[in-house]
């Protein structure tokens, strides 16, 4: 063989190498960062919301141990938020990064349950020296379950009217802002009120994009996470579907079920309702949109009309 023949030849066999070593770390590559989707996000705040529950049934027996917990979660849910804005900006996550949060949000889970479940270990019976016979005891009445309170459950796609504790603003507001709504009217289902009027629900700011010279149209999407009773706090899925002007309040807040009409609920409560706020759009997700080159403006007083998307069990 010549001496060029064994330069291609090896030169062949190099070549041969190379593609090898790029397609293993091509693939490499792609094992690091698969496509994670919103909707896998999405798995993870509903774990965020199951998680809650469980806490708030270990409240009842290890108040301390649920606090804790409960911070833990608090934590994980920040982190949520920023895993949905990252997917969003750069359109990739790790796949590490992903599993990394899923793992300890089962934790969390796995721990609430853990304790809720717990149960004193039943000791040893010990020999004891025998005993005369003694005359046997009367019979005892079998002991009663204890009743445990419960308030109901509020079904999914239950909508509930809440007027905000201040001003939201897509010039102003960052990611992960937190704020405060007040139900308008009392929910009643089956003839019980399940959330009176005044209950707290919780929301905070998911994604944000305020009006510029680039990007003219101004975006604010807002969730709520959390449901205040008689402070008892419940989590839920809350999205918005609709934004009512109004301002000020006139009388007291009326009773109405599930069924009655929205509007003349509003009508009876708000001074100046005039519906549906001007220039502004709700889109899928809870996705506010005002006019171009606005910004998204929903002043304090405004009545969000807030969808459950699951079930609330109280």
């Amino acid at each position: 063989m010549t001496r060029f023949s064994r330069l291609v030849k090896s030169t062949a066999s190099l070549s041969v190498s190379v593609v090898v070593c790029l397609l293993a770390l091509t693939a490499a590559a792609s094992a690091q960062t698969t496509r994670i989707s919103q909707a896998d996000v999405q798995k993870l705040q509903d774990s965020v919301y199951l998680a809650e529950r469980d806490i708030n049934q270990l409240r009842t027996r290890d108040t301390t141990r649920a606090s804790q917990l409960q911070t833990e979660l608090a934590d994980l849910g920040d982190e949520v938020i920023y895993l949905r804005v990252k997917l969003r900006k750069e359109r990739t996550l790790a796949q590490s990064e992903y599993n990394d949060v899923q793992t300890r949000i089962e934790d969390v889970r796995s721990r609430a349950r853990g304790d809720a479940r717990s149960t004193a270990a039943v000791p040893a019976p010990s020999v004891r020296p025998a005993q005369p016979p003694v005359a046997p005891a009367a019979p005892r009445a079998p002991e009663r379950p204890r009743a445990t309170a419960s308030r109901g459950e509020i079904p999914a796609s239950t909508e509930l009217d809440v007027r905000l504790s201040g001003i939201l603003n897509s010039g102003t507001a960052q990611v992960e802002d937190r704020f405060e709504a007040t139900t308008a009217a009392d929910l009643i289902i089956d003839g019980r009120t399940l959330v009176p009027a005044g209950s707290i629900m919780r929301g905070v700011v998911s994604s944000v994009q305020s009006a510029g010279r680039v990007n003219r149209k101004a975006e604010m999407t807002v969730t709520f996470d959390q449901l205040t009773i008689n402070g008892q706090s419940y989590p839920v899925r809350g999205t918005v579907t609709q934004a009512i002007e109004g301002e000020g309040v006139k009388g007291d807040l009326p009773r109405a079920g599930v069924g009655a009409g929205v509007g003349a609920i509003l009508g009876g409560i708000l001074g100046g309702f005039k519906g549906a706020m001007a220039g502004i759009l709700i889109g899928g997700g809870g996705t506010i949109a005002a006019t171009e080159g606005k910004e998204v403006e929903l002043p304090q007083g405004t009545v969000l009309r807030v969808r459950l998307e699951t079930p609330v069990p109280l």
